[in-house]
């Protein structure tokens, strides 16, 4: 702590002093004095506290897996996993009062044997999970009880920059606990808190243990689920992230009703529209997604996207840049229809498309070439400058396999089969399967290589 010195300073600490044992008038020229407290009042009993307790397995020292080194010391017996019991501490909100339904983090509730749920007048009540989603890293947890409380929903599209908010949760295990801010910013990205990725940015004080809890406006509305904290050592130094709450919904209706989240695809690769890309597209907009790549025989295709076109609304809801467009259509359901509102040789129209399933969940290597066999690839994708590009990723590789041997590794990314880039897995096992050499271009650990396969 600073000391003060001087005369100066003395009056001021006496001054201070004199305040600090004043008490404070509760009006003021016959107005009340502003206060949160009836707000609070309203909202506090919709957030509950959550404990988990789980299991999680521990593996011996890697060596004793090796038979060599269990046969030189004499242990013939191979290694077995020992289990370690796990607790959790965080938050949740009731956003169903009829259903018991409570929404909360992902991460939370993830591994966990056993749910306690505990409510605002002490109430302590097993929950059960209804569904989770750990790329929006939102779940949806169910108790049986009367008398709870909900937290109506605001738009967070409304949201601005020095809006004020309140976060409450559980920090630290300590109990319901309210913390005042604003919100610093809207849409972060790129933290490594899931592939879907739009938080609010809040200075309110979230700590371990607020994760779950509510961010509401001033009216009491909920606004954001607070999911994480960027601190070295662990705790708040202002820098909070919640979940969007129109996300958090998106995400919450498929979890009730289907207990997954089924994403489909709309099969365009985009870029943010720079100031530069706007000049050379003649436009005075500064928002919008300028898409390089359409698909062929995807809905955006169907849907009479083209290449350089700039994609400007999502539902009648305007878009920034590509992870906003991204988050837009990943909260859509397979099936549902989308309207797009675009820019292209600067007049603007609204295409409509329909959602579709992704057409290959993985590919087995061995088949589509014996040299790739042992390897499992998926649909990924690799962050660029100019946001996310789909790409192929190498899912698994077994030991000892070809796949392995040619010198692929887990989480490779393949950008090009024979110099022919490759965006979704269709166009990988399209070029891979045409035989001869196979000369594979892979981003790997922030870097770049190729692998010729013979």
């Amino acid at each position: 702590m600073k000391i003060l010195r001087g005369g100066l300073a003395t009056a001021l600490l006496l001054g201070f002093s004199t305040l600090t044992a004043a008490q404070l008038p509760a009006e003021v020229e016959g107005d009340p004095l502003p206060s949160l407290a009836p707000m609070l009042e309203r909202t506090v009993p919709a957030v509950v506290n959550i404990a988990t307790t789980g299991r999680v397995q521990i593996r011996e020292n890697p060596l004793l897996q090796d038979p060599f080194f269990r046969h030189f010391f004499d242990l013939p017996e191979l290694h077995r996993e020992r289990e370690r019991r796990t607790q959790s501490l965080g938050s949740g909100v009731v956003v169903d009062a009829e259903k018991g339904h409570i929404i909360t983090n992902h991460h939370v509730i993830a591994r966990a044997d056993q749910i306690t749920v505990t409510l605002h007048d002490g109430r302590e009540l097993p929950a059960t999970v209804v569904g989770s989603d750990p790329d929006t890293d939102v779940a949806v947890i169910r108790v049986d009880a009367d008398d709870l409380s909900t937290l109506p929903m605001a738009d967070s599209d409304a949201l601005r920059v020095g809006d004020f908010v309140v976060a409450i949760g559980n920090p630290f295990g300590l109990g319901q606990t309210v913390t005042s801010g604003i919100i610093s910013a809207l849409g972060r990205s790129g933290l490594d808190l899931g592939r879907y990725q739009d938080f609010i940015q809040t200075d309110a004080s979230i700590n371990p243990g607020n994760s779950g809890g509510a961010l509401v406006n001033l009216r009491g509305e909920l606004v954001g689920i607070n999911t994480a904290i960027l601190a070295p050592t662990g705790g708040n130094v202002g820098i909070g992230f919640a979940i969007p709450v129109n996300m958090a919904r998106a995400i919450m209706a498929q979890l009730v009703e289907h207990g997954e989240v089924s994403r489909g695809q709309l099969g365009i690769s985009v870029q943010d529209l720079t100031p530069e890309l706007a000049e050379a597209f003649g436009l005075d907009t500064r928002d919008g997604v300028v898409v390089t790549q359409v698909l062929t025989d995807s809905p955006a295709e169907r849907a009479g996207l083209e290449s350089g076109d700039i994609v400007t609304h999502v539902n009648e809801r305007r878009v920034r840049n590509a992870t906003e467009l991204r988050n837009r259509i990943a909260t859509l359901r397979t099936g549902e229809t989308v309207h797009l509102g675009i820019l292209r040789n600067g007049s603007s129209r609204t295409v409509e498309a329909v959602i579709e399933a992704p057409r290959t969940a993985s590919l087995d290597g061995a088949r589509i070439d014996p040299r790739l066999a042992g390897a499992q690839f998926v649909p990924g994708e690799l962050r660029t400058a100019r946001g996310p590009e789909p790409r192929v990723t190498v899912m698994s590789v077994e030991p000892g396999s070809a796949a392995a041997r040619a010198g692929l590794r887990e989480g490779d990314i393949v950008l090009s089969v024979n110099r022919q880039a490759v965006s979704e897995l269709d166009d990988f096992r399209r070029l891979a399967a045409r035989g001869g050499n196979l000369l594979l271009h892979i981003h790997r650990d922030g870097g770049a290589l190729f692998l010729l396969l013979r």
